[in-house]
């Protein structure tokens, strides 16, 4: 973090900015990109991008540069270092898309937010691809043949294959290419965002701005617009989904100044649909089943209600026998049970006692409870933070050692072990009605790994099983202050 912080102020002194006065660091998502968000002593804020991914960088600078000078709803780019690894933009703030539909709802302003996204978005798509050099794009130049089969074969290989269906492989592949064949030549090849989704369009004094837009290329208009619209974390109504895209299609209309074949449109519309909920339920299946990650195996029973409801109502204009079958047992009522999570409700019984605790303090916590057994867990393996001078009077509850914890040790792999072990357990007890589970977490000291493990597993099960929870870090009159 030192290293960093000394990087960012040489970057501030570089763009003429103040001296750092706060460095917080964003929590990541699916990439392996750092952000950061820092304030200066002249009261100013800014988002600090710092990824060894230089290729990618510099496709995010050009298109950002690219895109000012359209007058594009995009940060502003303030500076860039020498070695392509460090950037800073303005600060757009923390409100998204997503999260003003999630506070809000489906009302009348959340539908404005999303309709003047897609009118972005038509901008974006199509003042943006005028004077752009797609040689600058960080993968394929466009969202093609081979572009397309790519998507089909990543959900073929992450999420398909993970179900053991028996199926022919070799005349799946060729209708894989059929498919891919078909939509490479739908009409309106412009900019295509490529994963144009409400986490990604920043709201500010109700203004939609837009970021990660790195992975563009020249594509179909319609595959951002699927790709807003059948997001499966928003889960808008389809009576939503159908006013939008006419909208939308009235926004591209005045862009193009001529009439789009809307019944081709709209064809070829929901093939991209069907593509982009194939390329999210790979994506799914390979940060959930393959990384382990909560957040996204968790997502995979909307994605499949989604698909389920695609093809129960819509068609793609093109036939694929074997494909199409397999589509119906991938949303299958039995395929759909495998990914459902037995959900705690208010009458559920179960209490989940988390602890954090001290070795040489405190010892192993007591358990009074009338079934006793549960956890416990040894955080001794993981750097110490407490070593560290700057970190000795913090604990796990602190920003700075939730940092270096995420970033410099291996406690995300350390928890990653604990959920699948704790679920299984937390899982069963819900669906038989038990009482209590004790988890205990212990280190040297009960103030750093311990601390921060206990708070993770407590996130963990309240945001995946809507679980109780209770937290006692049991050394904690005895933390250094």
């Amino acid at each position: 973090m030192q290293q960093i912080s000394e990087d960012i102020q040489s970057l501030l002194n570089y763009a003429g900015y103040g001296e750092i006065d706060r460095l917080d660091k964003i929590p990541q998502s699916g990439s392996d990109r750092a952000y950061y968000r820092v304030y200066t002593n002249d009261n100013r804020s800014f988002i600090i991008t710092h990824s060894h991914n230089i290729r990618e960088n510099q496709a995010f600078i050009a298109l950002s540069q690219h895109f000012k000078k359209t007058g594009i709803a995009v940060p502003g780019l303030l500076a860039v270092n020498a070695n392509e690894d460090l950037y800073m933009q303005e600060d757009l703030g923390d409100t998204s898309l997503l999260q003003v539909l999630e506070a809000e709802g489906f009302t009348d302003h959340v539908y404005s937010l999303f309709r003047q996204s897609l009118q972005q978005l038509a901008t974006l798509q199509i003042k943006g691809h005028e004077g752009w050099n797609y040689d600058n794009c960080l993968t394929n130049k466009a969202f093609g043949q081979q572009a397309i089969l790519a998507d089909l074969l990543y959900f073929k290989y992450y999420f398909l294959d993970t179900l053991k269906i028996a199926y022919d492989k070799q005349k799946l592949i060729d209708e894989f290419e059929q498919l891919s064949t078909y939509l490479a030549q739908s009409d309106h090849q412009y900019f295509m965002f490529r994963d144009f989704q409400s986490r990604n369009i920043m709201i500010q004094n109700d203004q939609v701005r837009f970021i990660d837009y790195q992975g563009g290329m020249q594509g179909a208009l319609q595959y951002d617009v699927a790709s807003l619209l059948w997001q499966a974390k928003a889960n808008l109504p389809e009576e939503w989904k159908n006013k939008l895209l006419e909208d939308y299609i009235g926004f591209a209309n005045e862009l193009l100044n001529q009439e789009i074949d809307r019944e081709r449109f709209i064809m070829q519309y929901n093939g991209y649909v069907l593509i982009r909920l194939l390329q999210v339920l790979g994506a799914y299946g390979f940060r959930g089943l393959f990384e382990r990650k909560a957040h996204f195996l968790s997502s995979i029973p909307q994605a499949l209600q989604n698909l389920k409801w695609f093809v129960s109502h819509h068609t793609i204009g093109i036939s694929c026998p074997i494909f199409e079958s397999l589509l119906q047992q991938v949303v299958s009522e039995e395929t759909l049970h495998r990914f459902l999570i037995t959900k705690a409700s208010d009458n559920t019984p179960l209490v989940v006692n988390i602890h954090s605790f001290s070795y040489l303090k405190n010892g192993y916590p007591e358990d009074n409870s009338d079934n006793g057994g549960g956890f416990v867990f040894d955080c001794r393996g993981i750097l110490n933070p407490g070593r560290i001078d700057e970190y000795k009077k913090q604990s796990g509850l602190d920003k700075p050692v939730k940092d270096y914890l995420e970033q410099q040790t291996l406690m995300p792999e350390f928890l990653n072990s604990i959920y699948d072990i704790v679920d299984i357990a937390v899982e069963n007890y819900i669906q038989r009605n038990f009482a209590h589970l004790q988890v205990n977490f212990g280190c040297t000291g009960g103030q750093h790994r311990s601390v921060y493990a206990a708070e993770a597993v407590s996130r963990h099960l309240k945001n995946k099983f809507g679980v109780k929870t209770t937290i006692k870090h049991l050394n904690q009159e005895n933390w250094v202050r």
